[in-house]
């Protein structure tokens, strides 16, 4: 069979001596020992010829150098170009990604018995993968204390491998991820045969294979994978039925079959799985009506059940895909949401029958998607009671009857179709619906309603009679009085309003002209200027206690000179802020989101009370101190923080760099990680912050880190959120797999911390532009290379070298690449960040100041 070459996707991780498996005093001795202690010799003979075979079977391109280094080098192959070794000397990591190498993967790679990292992603290798790499031994740091790593990751996605999986991935017993997405492979029987000794297996992924096999619906299946959390099979054209299998699989939270040829019903036994929430069997041949039982998974018929519910290291970005993706041309593009969307998606099938009624009952649903299908009846009205709903797509049925009105209550809707069916009647009116387009209705041509410009009074065919026209000519006059009496009534009433506003104008504030130029960013001037009685802007105690303040919205605009331009301190991609200075010399920051993107004003301010709370005691975050709702306008208030943020200091004040010592740099970086962890783990609900990064760490007077920013997604339209890349990261600080949709997670948030350290680290901006180069340089990629080069120390910023920190310096930059591993699921959770950087301490020179060290360890 032909080798097929495209770009290969290959990444294994021998995640071994993970810090996240040994308590906090056996990972500093070992670091602090690893540090203390030279590298005990060179690499093997066996080693190079091993290597050198390796470089036989691959074809870089022009001017690459890795020939000159491998081949003309130093005999050492340590030094060897993407080469790296532990401290005995031995390879443990081959490390070339994106080097446009061509060739096949030689099973050479298998001699390298010490290997922990391979890394060959972003090449044009093709071939079968070896079988033989399967056998590597796991890699272990050996020594009387600690000896505990085994390999737990496999990543094979998006390459062209081919033949069928190994048997002797059944060895690899600790095995808990497994990707084959997008190659050529086939048995799939045989794969579910070999898996059976991977018992700790929580994650599989094989969509993209074993085209047109029969699905097996064998026992013995689910007996062996019973902690699988994560199972995703489609795009395979599996044939056969949903397997009775998958029901032993309790611990099952995401289960995608999607784009198969499956046939027969959905099972009423999926109802019973107690930890599903994401369900996708769309694309396929399914008959059958959609089982009532489906109403009682808890994780979508309980909020508190939901809430208790974590995910923990599961990968939550499995099978994002862009929005421009085949995918998205399904109606699928709710897969951008963030996280992964409590969903039921049946669409695309041959299911008759109702809606079921029992629907309703399933209050955690954000995504329903029944359409294309050949399903009859009515749209039960059941359905209005899912508020947290943000899909529901029910187009291409054969559906009848009206459209309940009371789903224009459902404020989380984003997108709703209904076209192509036989619905009748208005169109409600309010809430979403006025935001939806023609094309949700299209093809029911028994639906009015102004949206389609279809009016829902047809006139009287019959003729008028005289009396009615009599009627009709007196209702009108009477009609065009009215009107004219209002329409003096709204001048007369403007007149008193601008002779009022002259008469309280400010000293110092701009003229009308100015104002109401000012006021034109908004629908009206009532936007600005109204009853303050109304808009008073709630003002918490910074202490948090019982005692606090109101401040008018008037009291706003004076000291924002109307929110005008010479105000504005700072923007972001959720608006404008401003430096408010009220008369009592308090100093505010403002920040004045877009009205058009926020929430309705009752849902709006229960999620500022809610971030209000979430801030308010904890001294490593922003307070969010008050805000205002005036017609479209929304303004949040918060302490202003007059030590600016921490990118300041690093790259824009003169001298600031220098004057951010060690200790200094390690404050920041423990109070923001403090920070962090609380509204990730101690907030109810708990909150992604989604754009952490220097400009939003602040510095109060006392020079403690504060966090920024945090939960304003919360505020923000659901279809908004997902779709502004703004709003979902700053280039150089968004992880790896927010490239294939934007999705925020926690564990994007660890890698944009980990960003953040290697600026308090090296000093240097996360993105910079090369002018000669006509590129962009990016830190994260510079470190990785230079410690794949074993130049640890010279990432460090040149500034704080030399003053016996440098060992705390390199154990924080083992942790910053920890939190910048490009796989979501090797991060470590943010409360391992917090208490490895407290343990801080006892690594390093005993010195007085705090001083930061760490080991060579690989991430």
């Amino acid at each position: 069979m032909a080798i097929r070459q495209r770009p290969i996707q290959l990444s294994c991780h021998v995640i071994g001596s993970s810090p996240r498996e040994v308590t906090t005093p056996l990972l500093i001795l070992l670091l602090l020992l690893q540090c203390l202690c030279s590298r005990a010799g060179a690499c093997t003979g066996e080693e190079r010829e091993a290597l050198l075979s390796v470089l036989a079977d691959l074809s870089p391109p022009p001017g690459d150098g890795l020939n000159a280094s491998w081949r003309g080098g130093s005999p050492d192959c340590c030094t060897w170009d993407g080469v790296g070794c532990g401290s005995d000397g031995a390879v443990t990591r081959v490390w070339l990604p994106r080097r446009g190498l061509s060739g096949t993967i030689s099973p050479a790679l298998a001699n390298l018995s010490a290997l922990t990292h391979l890394n060959l992603s972003g090449n044009s290798l093709g071939g079968a993968f070896p079988a033989a790499l399967l056998s590597l031994p796991s890699a272990a740091v050996v020594d009387s204390i600690y000896s505990c790593t085994s390999l737990k990751a496999l990543r094979f996605g998006g390459n062209q491998m081919e033949g069928q999986v190994a048997p002797e991935i059944g060895n690899l017993r600790r095995l808990q991820f497994l990707s084959l997405t997008i190659n050529s492979f086939t048995n799939i029987s045989g794969m579910f045969w070999n898996l059976q000794g991977c018992e700790n297996l929580t994650a599989l992924l094989v969509s993209y294979n074993f085209y047109g096999e029969a699905l097996l619906d064998a026992g013995w299946v689910g007996d062996h994978l019973r902690g699988l959390r994560l199972l995703v099979m489609e795009n395979c054209e599996l044939t056969g039925q949903i397997p009775t299998w998958l029901s032993k699989l309790q611990d099952l939270s995401i289960l995608n079959l999607g784009d198969n040829r499956l046939t027969g019903p959905i099972p009423r036994w999926i109802g019973g799985m107690k930890k599903l929430y994401y369900l996708d069997v769309s694309g396929n041949l399914l008959s059958g009506g959609i089982p009532p039982s489906l109403a009682e998974l808890p994780l979508l018929t309980s909020e508190q059940a939901m809430a208790n519910f974590s995910t923990g290291h599961m990968p939550l970005t499995f099978t994002l895909t862009p929005n421009n993706g085949a995918a998205s041309r399904q109606g699928r593009g709710y897969y951008q949401m963030s996280g992964v969307a409590t969903t039921l998606n049946f669409s695309n099938n041959y299911l008759t029958g109702t809606i079921p009624r029992e629907i309703g009952r399933l209050v955690t649903l954000q995504v329903l998607n029944v359409g294309n299908n050949n399903l009859s009846g009515g749209i039960p009205p059941e359905l209005c009671s899912l508020t947290k709903l943000q899909f529901l797509i029910l187009r291409r049925n054969r559906l009848t009857g009206p459209i309940p009105p009371a789903l224009n209550r459902l404020n989380f809707l984003a997108v709703f179709s209904v076209s192509y069916n036989d619905l009748e009647g208005p169109i409600p009116t309010g809430g979403q619906f006025d935001a939806f387009p023609p094309g949700s209705f299209r093809e029911n041509p028994k639906l009015c309603g102004k949206v389609i410009a279809v009016p829902c009074t047809k006139p009287n065919a019959g003729g008028v009679s005289a009396s009615s026209k009599l009627v009709s000519k007196r209702t009108l006059v009477t009609i065009v009085l009215a009107v004219c009496s209002g329409v003096v009534a709204i001048v007369v009433l403007a007149g008193c309003m601008v002779i009022a506003v002259r008469r309280v104008k400010p000293k110092g504030s701009v003229d009308d002209a100015g104002k109401f130029a000012e006021a034109s960013m908004f629908d009206s001037t009532t936007d600005l200027y109204g009853d303050d009685s109304k808009d008073t802007v709630l003002f918490m105690s910074e202490a948090g206690g019982d005692a606090a303040r109101h401040v008018t919205f008037s009291d706003i605009l004076m000291a924002t000179n109307n929110l005008g331009p010479a105000s504005i301190i700072g923007s972001g991609g959720y608006g404008l802020v401003y430096l408010a200075e009220l008369e009592d010399g308090t100093r505010l920051a403002v920040k004045k989101l877009n009205g058009d993107m926020c929430l309705a004003d009752r849902e709006f301010r229960a999620e500022v009370e809610t971030l209000s709370s979430a801030s308010a005691r904890h001294e490593n975050l922003v307070p969010l101190q008050g805000f205002c709702i005036r017609g479209r306008l929304r303004l949040l208030l918060y302490p202003y923080m007059a030590n600016g943020s921490l990118h300041d200091w690093l790259h824009d004040r003169p001298g600031g760099a220098e004057a951010l010592r060690w200790r200094d740099r390690l404050r920041i970086a423990r109070g923001t990680s403090r920070g962090v962890l609380h509204i990730h783990e101690h907030c109810t609900p708990r909150i992604v912050h989604r754009d952490i990064k220097s400009s939003n760490i602040l510095l109060d007077e006392s020079g403690e880190a504060r966090v920024a920013d945090f939960g304003l997604a919360r505020l923000i339209l659901p279809d908004r959120t997902h779709v502004t890349t703004e709003l979902v990261g700053t280039p150089g600080y968004i992880p790896p797999e927010y490239g294939q949709a934007w999705v925020a997670t926690r564990r994007g948030d660890v890698y944009s911390f980990g960003v953040v350290l290697l600026e308090l680290l090296t000093g240097r901006r996360p993105v910079e532009l090369v002018p000669a180069q006509r590129q962009q340089w990016e830190l994260v990629g510079w470190v990785a290379r230079m410690r794949s080069q074993g130049r640890h120390a010279d990432v460090l910023d040149h500034r704080l070298r030399g003053g016996g920190d440098e060992a705390q310096m390199l154990y924080v930059l083992d942790l910053a690449c920890l939190c910048v591993d490009a796989a979501p699921f090797s991060r470590p959770a943010i409360q391992e960040v917090v208490s490895w950087l407290e343990n801080v301490d006892t690594i390093g020179a005993p010195s007085e100041d705090v001083k930061i060290s760490g080991g060579h360890g690989q991430t």
